[in-house]
């Protein structure tokens, strides 16, 4: 998954002998939080990939400084321009401290700042839109524990036409369809669960799948690899073709996952490394479902293109 090179190696040999997972609880009901429930969403939505600030000060080192401290500052690369990631601690002037919950799951479910403008679909809401309710209001609850931390985040630098955000009125119509996750009757509850965290808060389908010219997901290649939308490479086929994962068994896919080590005897690297750290800290059971998911899911033939 992702990119895989030895330089990563030591960074995560530490998580090969196993990582104690946060234990799951139940989600909340919306009128008693469960942070518990909140902080493993904020593992398992990888928050702090992309909200926690760059170790170095330079805006695209993959290296964060505090997992638990969003304040913000990495930027994202990308064809359209940079994308600077936000604030989302609890200040109220350059965080999310004036929000209320219902701004939140807005926010997070279709894409509305608390004032009306539209984020860019960089902040992943086409995939937390299937989100369960529950889920966000205890994440929410889990970012209002964070101390407020004041930071000064730029405003995204993009080319014309993308930085006119009235664009992104066809964008939504095109690709944020508004439907929450719906279990498939035909598959398990094991399946079903690993679907939920894969599309949902795990998000994987935003860095592996193929994109159109508007940067709309692809849904008839679904996980079948793609451009690396952070920069160079691609990111893997996880489908269960011979062109991506398919010799993996869902044995193999968990491993890896809490591990780090894939079944070449690769590391994972790149922004992978991150994710897998993150995955690592979810239970076996959930890394087994998201396992299980990846293997019932129709093989799509996308073969990493060659180096040139």
């Amino acid at each position: 998954m992702l990119r895989f090179h030895a330089l990563a190696a030591a960074a995560l040999i530490s998580f090969a002998g196993g990582v104690p997972a946060l234990a799951q609880t139940p989600s909340s009901s919306a009128d008693e939080p469960n942070v518990k429930n909140g902080k493993y969403i904020y593992y398992a939505g990888g928050c702090a990939s992309c909200h926690a600030a760059p170790a170095s000060g330079t805006c695209d080192d993959l290296k964060i400084k505090d997992e638990l401290i969003p304040v913000g500052g990495r930027c994202l690369k990308s064809d359209f321009g940079t994308f600077y990631v936000p604030n989302i601690t609890p200040d109220k002037q350059t965080g999310i401290g004036g929000w209320s919950s219902e701004d939140f799951i807005k926010a997070m479910t279709k894409g509305i700042s608390p004032k009306g403008e539209n984020y860019y679909p960089a902040f992943p809401y086409a995939s937390y839109q299937k989100m369960q309710r529950g889920d966000l209001l205890d994440l929410w609850a889990f970012l209002q524990t964070i101390a407020p931390v004041s930071s000064t985040v730029p405003g995204h630098d993009l080319s014309f036409p993308y930085n006119i955000r009235a664009g992104l009125r066809l964008w939504k119509s095109l690709y944020l369809d508004g439907k929450g996750f719906v279990p498939d009757p035909s598959q398990s509850e094991q399946v079903n669960r690993g679907a939920y965290l894969t599309e949902g808060p795990g998000h994987c389908g935003e860095c592996h799948t193929p994109r159109t010219s508007l940067g709309g997901m692809i849904a008839a290649k679904k996980l079948s690899g793609a451009p690396n939308p952070a920069g160079k490479g691609f990111t893997p086929n996880i489908t269960p073709d011979k062109t991506g994962i398919g010799s993996w068994s869902a044995k193999d896919i968990s491993y890896a996952l809490q591990s780090g080590f894939t079944p070449e005897g690769d590391v994972m690297g790149g922004e992978m490394a991150k994710v897998q750290q993150n995955m690592a800290q979810l239970t076996q059971e959930d890394r087994d479902a998201i396992a299980a998911y990846l293997k019932s899911i129709p093989p799509v033939e996308n073969a990493r293109p060659k180096k040139k």
